[in-house]
């Protein structure tokens, strides 16, 4: 008998990944967990049914997500990691002596207990001492913080069930108003290739530049994400994403699989239909 995780990326479209067995099954108070274990893609993570990682890719998504604006800003002390209850983005970012204070905020407490038992790979920096946890509403978290992080992650699920309020208007403003002046917002900005994920695309898009006068979108190859082509945002209060310095960045010695300083700047340069979505959205 063989078992299989299939996922619908479109009304037409769908992936599926050969499962050797289900490590885990669980409910909690907002949405269903389950732990798969594969041989091409080794253990994967979904959330009502929605792939969130997998062992074999998941680098490409956190570096993407972490190390594009830490090249970017400068001087970046506090952090705000808002999801991320797999620990992926706060393992990359705790890679940065630099960094000082790390706030992370992830609703659902049990995400992280599956994560830290199943999932060591991303969840194996938790525990770092400059990691401070609160399992509570990112969207009521960020109201109460003014001039406060320097990067702002938004690390969260698609834009519906418990991370539907993480792409309104209201939490990006509350955003601009947590960051110090040169402050970074990066988010995850959805896929532009079917058509439901580039409509939310475009309306995170557009809600965001309200707020942020520098607002960037960059892209990443992720295979299992819904067609494979994966968007990120970048907004600031006054930081350039392309003004890096390029050496200083690679004279940390950090070790990566996907970012390099070259893929950051090329990382910016958008296929026509793309920009065709973020010109119609804004």
């Amino acid at each position: 008998m063989e078992l299989w995780y299939s996922e619908n990326h479109s009304e037409h479209a769908k992936m599926s990944i050969r499962v050797d067995k289900q490590l885990y099954c669980g409910q909690s108070e907002y949405q269903r967990i389950d732990v798969f274990e594969s041989k091409e893609f080794g253990r994967f993570l979904t959330l009502d049914g929605i792939m969130m990682l997998t062992e074999k890719d998941e680098f490409i998504y956190h570096e993407m997500i972490t190390h594009v604006p830490m090249a970017a800003g400068k001087n970046v002390k506090n952090v705000l990691v808002i999801g991320a209850g797999d620990g992926g983005t706060v393992r990359e970012l705790t890679r940065y002596d630099s960094i000082e204070h790390i706030d992370m905020v992830e609703i659902d407490e049990q995400v992280v207990d599956v994560c830290r038992k199943f999932l060591p790979q991303t969840a194996c920096k938790l525990d770092d001492i400059r990691v401070n946890i609160h399992f509570e509403d990112g969207l009521r978290f960020v109201r109460s913080r003014e001039n406060e992080y320097d990067l702002i992650i938004v690390d969260s699920t698609d834009p519906f069930g418990p991370g539907e309020g993480l792409f309104t208007s209201e939490f990006y403003g509350n955003c601009y108003k947590a960051l110090t002046d040169r402050g970074i917002l990066v988010n995850q900005h959805e896929s532009p290739y079917y058509d439901d994920d580039a409509k939310a695309m475009q309306r995170a898009h557009r809600r965001i530049a309200q707020s942020f006068d520098i607002c960037s979108v960059y892209q990443a190859h992720i295979p299992t994400y819904p067609s494979g082509h994966w968007l990120f945002g970048f907004a600031s209060k006054g930081t350039d994403p392309l003004d890096i310095d390029a050496d200083a960045w690679n004279a940390l010695g950090i070790r990566t699989r996907y970012y390099n300083t070259d893929l950051h700047k090329g990382c910016f340069a958008l296929p026509n239909y793309v920009k065709e979505l973020l010109d119609d959205a804004t």
